[in-house]
């Protein structure tokens, strides 16, 4: 849901519902580095209304345009979060400390329970 000025679409106010600090706190900082955000922040109304209210002002192109773009881009920077931690994880699975600790193989499993 949208609140703001019909005649001026620079700024407005998201509620998101069924939303907390999680998402809230990742799309501010990702409004706060475009440039042409002029203010961002956002204000859980009540600690038991799983509600997030985001206001976004801008330079003078449409709040909801800025909003759906950081959205955008907090989608990227996940998805590039992820395929360096993936990457991460099976450079470590292929290194020589997992075959030495045997991590992985039933081996050790038979032998802890002896």
């Amino acid at each position: 849901m949208e609140h703001g000025s019909f005649t001026d679409n620079s700024a407005a106010t998201f509620s998101l519902t069924e939303e907390d600090h999680t998402l809230a706190n990742a799309l501010r900082f990702t409004l706060n580095q475009d440039p042409r955000v002029t203010f961002c922040g956002y204000s859980i109304p009540h600690p038991s209304d799983a509600r997030v209210n985001i206001r976004v002002q801008t330079t003078g192109d449409p709040a909801r345009e800025v909003l759906k773009d950081a959205c955008q881009d907090l989608m990227l920077m996940c998805k590039h979060v992820r395929s360096t931690f993936d990457k991460a994880v099976e450079d470590f699975k292929a290194s020589n400390a997992v075959k030495a600790m045997n991590i992985g193989s039933q081996d050790s499993d038979s032998e802890d329970s002896e």
